[in-house]
């Protein structure tokens, strides 16, 4: 169990991505059902996590039982998919998460009932009496009233609403907060940290006037430590609450404002939900009761789960009559609901690819990679994925296919999973990875350098073509250019044999894409391959990586240029 010690709210934050937490929770059941959760079998689980595909990082960790809790622990068993106690089992709601067909209706049943405090969440003595909420439910309740909640709105105000009967008081609060920005409209970053540093020093007042500014990894008793490490956990919880949010499908993220609201058309479904699920946390100190309502794939009940509903909605959005919906069961019409909407997704893509194209979005699409570099989006890693797309589709005529998530209409949901690159571009004759990263120093080495060899290699192999891969990131690490310098000269089966792996600054591959916007027609395949040819060349003729990394920028300066 956790210990509540802290006197705001806290969201899962690991996985960071719903949808990636779903073959782990299977590999779990697949390979320890009936085993004891503990540090042999934790241990066991990370080893085979490292050796799965879809896995990204490194199984490498000292702390490698640690690891495994931090990836269980948190949100497969706080939202009930896996049962850890007495020994490891799937539950019936992490059954029809990891096998069922709707898997985003599952989530949002789990979120519903994920409370504060919980058999599993104890209040200790120092905040006995704070909680007394369903999270995820008053913050759906905040964003229906309010028409919408900002990134900044949740992580000042929203996270202190620890009681569900404070509610109007934090709802009030973000009002007063939309009338005393427009006077800071030219600083608003000011206002927003003079604000956020506010509500942390009232909040932890008792704290800070007991001495108790010591935060976990450090000496450091400053309250200028103890604000910032506050801070940095506020922005994650509030990251992670709008991911998971955006899991269910009921709400749409506006990257650029970083705020989240409802569908129109999900409306009805999230009036339901609020006024129909009781707000009180329910068997605080019965954890049988609480597993056995937690674990319970069916409630609670929504509002697509009435078959009146269903048919209702789906005589707005098709042309089925009310004969040829009735007789079927509930089952059968929501496949045909996601069958229509999985239709008009696939649409919408398509008129996204030929509006693209026409480079009738080029001036969006710069304007979007120099919001990413300037910190201006919500979610910077999906944008840069999806973004990259935009552009790749853009410059060139090839089959260019992002393998990130859409959401039902057609806007980025979720990173690509970690078993295939981020994008990939079929040209006939050759095909071409793109992988993207925000990771930077050490960290974008250690995180991307294997897994991008890895996906090239499986790439090549299936596809029985001349393969390449671009990797792009805001900045390139030292190491991260020696290790693709050093692989593209050694032949190595595992790869495909030599890779041929072009790392690319952001910058410079704008600079590309400015380059195909300037030319005098669309640059064509060939045009790719002759950029792409002549990079590997250059690397043959460089002395060493940072020769190969001057002799890139040559490269890219001179594509398409007369």
């Amino acid at each position: 169990m956790a210990y509540l010690k802290n006197k705001a709210l806290f969201f899962t934050t690991s996985p960071r991505t719903p949808s990636k937490m779903i073959p782990e929770i299977q590999l779990l059941s697949e390979h320890f059902t009936g085993k004891e959760w503990n540090r042999q079998s934790q241990v066991e689980f990370i080893d085979l996590l490292a050796q799965s595909g879809f896995f990204e990082g490194s199984g490498s960790s000292n702390n490698k039982d640690f690891s495994a809790r931090d990836r269980i622990n948190r949100a497969p068993k706080a939202l009930g998919f896996v049962d850890l106690s007495p020994r490891i089992k799937l539950t019936d709601a992490g059954q029809a998460l990891v096998y069922g067909k709707r898997p985003q209706e599952v989530f949002l049943r789990q979120l519903l009932k994920f409370q504060l405090p919980s058999p599993y969440h104890i209040e200790t003595t120092n905040v006995e009496g704070t909680f007394y909420i369903k999270p995820y439910l008053e913050i759906m309740r905040l964003i229906r009233d309010l028409g919408s909640l900002s990134f900044d709105e949740l992580k000042i105000f929203a996270l202190m609403l620890t009681d569900y009967r404070e509610y109007d008081t934090v709802k009030n609060a973000i009002l007063d907060f939309r009338t005393e920005k427009e006077a800071y409209k030219g600083q608003y970053k000011k206002f927003v940290d003079k604000r956020w540093t506010e509500a942390l020093l009232q909040t932890y007042s008792d704290d800070i006037d007991a001495g108790k500014t010591k935060t976990r990894e450090t000496t450091d008793k400053s309250l200028k430590k103890f604000l910032n490490t506050k801070k940095s956990n506020t922005r994650d919880y509030t990251d992670a609450c709008f991911r998971y949010l955006r899991y269910t499908g009921l709400v749409s993220i506006s990257h650029r404002n970083r705020s989240i609201a409802f569908y129109p058309d999900k409306l009805k479904e999230v009036d339901f939900i609020l006024e129909n699920i009781d707000r009180k946390p329910v068997f605080v100190d019965d954890i049988g009761k609480y597993k056995e309502y937690l674990f319970n794939a069916t409630i609670p009940a929504l509002y697509v789960d009435d078959i009146e509903n269903v048919i209702d909605y789906l005589l707005r959005i098709s042309d089925y009559t009310q004969r040829q919906l009735s007789g079927k069961d509930i089952e059968e019409l929501k496949d045909i609901r996601d069958s229509i909407i999985a239709e008009r997704k696939e649409a919408v893509i398509k008129a996204q690819v030929t509006e693209i194209k026409s480079y009738a979005l080029y001036s969006e699409i710069i304007d979007t990679y120099n919001e990413i570099i300037s910190d201006g989006y919500f979610d910077a890693p999906l944008m840069l994925e999806y973004n990259t797309w935009r552009a790749m589709t853009m410059l060139d005529g090839g089959n260019i296919k992002g393998n990130f998530k859409f959401d039902d209409v057609g806007q980025p949901l979720s990173t690509a999973a970690g078993n295939m690159p981020d994008i990939e571009c079929d040209y006939d004759d050759f095909v071409l990875s793109v992988e993207v990263t925000m990771q930077q120093g050490q960290r974008q080495y250690e995180s991307e350098g294997e897994p991008v060899a890895r996906h090239f290699g499986q790439m090549k192999k299936r596809t029985g073509k001349e393969a390449y891969c671009l990797f792009i990131a805001p900045t390139i690490n030292k190491a991260s250019l020696a290790h693709f310098f050093a692989l593209n000269k050694i032949g190595i089966s595992y790869y495909g044999g030599k890779t041929k792996i072009i790392p690319l600054e952001l910058d410079q591959f704008m600079r590309l894409v400015e380059n195909s916007y300037n030319y005098h027609t669309q640059p064509t395949p060939h045009d790719i391959r002759e950029f792409l040819d002549e990079v590997m060349r250059q690397e043959e003729l460089a002395m060493d990586e940072n020769d190969w990394n001057d002799k890139i920028q040559s490269c890219v300066s001179q594509w398409l240029v007369a």
